[in-house]
């Protein structure tokens, strides 16, 4: 199983400053040990809080985010103003920070004590104020953080530090992905291309190319023995569907997938890789087009891309990373878009893939197809049939417009099909974008999107707006409440923006 993140924790750093005296910084030191050792207990973070002590002086703030910067289990800090925290303190410190922030706008009291309040409370508990002049000088420095508002105990504040430690690990991680490309983008196709060294220099991709044959000598060299036990698994995990095909046959087919999956896994763990693209069209020695392999790969944590689409193979394996061990996960793929509903009041999408949809998704039983398939001109490839869970989700499409990224993230619905597709030996999942099929496509449209989608049930369109905010590209986000003459007026405003910022 592919190691999805690390065990990162997040920095609790407290702003205050001596004005007041040690009476008061002991206060603040005590209060801030109760917020992180409180938000541990919740069970609702998925990442542990480490305290760290009160920052007053330039010198100490300054060396406390520089360690925050060297610590590889850092992920990011969440600071907090318990009182005034003058903002010409944090300036070099700011400066110097490169990892994701947090602006926990908070007080340690939930509700102004009324018939106690005097001057020294007021003087002690100025989060109101602190989180001001704090909030003043990130914004002055044009740093991208993440501001949240209200009571540090109560469980919707707590959802959203849950939410945006999700986006930080996946900022974190962003530099450590590195896509495996089995021979090139598919002849004269735009948007599944881009600027890999762009990519790269904005991202910390590293997206690499490979001779197919080179990958197919690994796939050569894993042992019958070991194929055969691969086969024994999917014949005791899923259901298998002959359909009038011979047994031995069919096995042997499914002994192909068994045996790249194999292979492909050893090459992308030798390499150090965690995604890859395959291409239809340059298969080599290869005697099927990985399909149930590749269904397999994705489930353990490698992200995946069609036709040399390296931009959505990073982008499943950035939101896998970002979604693991969600509580209840549903799951998370690659998509392409096929073919629309139009019949009034039920219009959707049908998702779909030639062969690779990841099984996370799935609802219910998972079958083993073997069917012919046009492209690629080999022998018929075993994959995995479902349908997708109901539910909510975001489906992402991350563009190349030649000057900058742009980041579509897509509010959708994914529903029950009307009527069975005994025909159609593929995963699907029916989904109706937000707000509407006919505003949600044009909008995607207008956006420039691709057919390719990287999907998750379990993000939100916030976590990825912020990815894509700490990463310094546009985003753009299509919901219930898109209307298409701002939505366009909002595209051309975001191009101004961009050509001169």
């Amino acid at each position: 199983m592919l190691v999805t993140a690390k065990n990162y924790k997040f920095w609790f750093c407290t702003g205050s400053q001596d004005l007041y005296g040690d009476e008061c910084l002991a206060h603040v030191a005590e209060h801030s040990r109760i917020i992180v050792e409180e938000l541990n207990k919740s069970g609702n973070l998925p990442f542990e809080v480490v305290w760290k002590p009160t920052l007053i002086t330039n010198e100490v703030i300054r060396k406390t985010f520089n360690e925050a910067n060297q610590d590889p289990e850092c992920a990011g800090v969440i600071t907090w103003m318990h009182t005034f925290s003058p903002a010409k303190s944090w300036i070099l410190g700011l400066q110097e920070y490169r990892k994701p922030l947090c602006h926990l706008h908070t007080q340690f009291n939930r509700e102004i004590p009324y018939d106690a309040i005097d001057m020294d409370f007021m003087n002690e508990n100025q989060s109101a104020h602190g989180g001001r002049e704090y909030g003043h000088i990130v914004s002055r420095m044009g740093l991208e953080r993440k501001v949240i508002v209200g009571y540090w105990a109560d469980a919707e504040v707590q959802a959203a530090l849950a939410s945006w430690m999700r986006t930080a690990v996946g900022v974190m991680e962003s530099s450590h992905i590195r896509v495996m490309r089995v021979a090139d983008n598919m002849r004269n196709v735009a948007v599944t291309d881009g600027d890999k060294v762009e990519a790269q220099i904005k991202f910390g991709w590293e997206i690499d190319a490979y001779p197919v044959n080179e990958i197919v000598d690994s796939v050569n060299s894993v042992s019958a023995a070991d194929t055969d036990a691969l086969v024994e698994e999917y014949y005791d995990k899923y259901d298998i569907l002959p359909e009038g095909r011979d047994e031995k046959e069919f096995r042997a087919h499914a002994a192909v997938q068994a045996q790249i999956e194999i292979g492909f896994e050893r090459f992308l763990e030798e390499k150090n890789y965690q995604a890859i693209v395959t291409h239809f069209g340059d298969l080599g020695g290869l005697k099927q087009l990985p399909g149930l392999a590749i269904q397999r790969l994705m489930e353990k944590g490698y992200g995946f891309g069609a036709e040399g689409d390296w931009k959505t193979a990073a982008m499943v394996r950035l939101m896998k990373i970002m979604a693991a061990n969600t509580k209840d996960a549903k799951g998370t793929t690659f998509f392409e878009d096929y073919t629309y509903n139009l019949v009034k009041g039920r219009e959707g999408i049908l998702q779909a893939h030639m062969l690779e949809v990841c099984p996370t998704i799935a609802d219910g039983r998972i079958a083993i197809k073997e069917c012919p398939l046009s492209m690629g001109d080999r022998e018929d490839p075993a994959r995995l049939v479902f349908t997708a869970k109901e539910g909510h989700g975001v489906a992402t499409s991350l563009i190349d417009l030649g000057d900058r990224f742009r980041l579509i993230i897509n509010d959708v619905v994914v529903k029950k099909a009307e009527k069975e597709m005994p025909k159609l030996p593929v995963a699907t999942a029916f989904w109706t974008p937000e707000p509407s099929l006919e505003t949600g496509a044009a909008a995607w449209i207008y956006a420039g999107g691709a057919h390719h989608t990287a999907f998750s049930y379990d993000l939100t369109a916030d976590q990825m707006g912020d990815w894509a905010a700490c990463m310094g590209i546009e985003a753009v986000y299509i919901d219930k409440d898109t209307d298409i003459r701002r939505f366009r007026n909002e595209l051309k405003w975001n191009e101004a923006y961009y050509k001169f910022h």
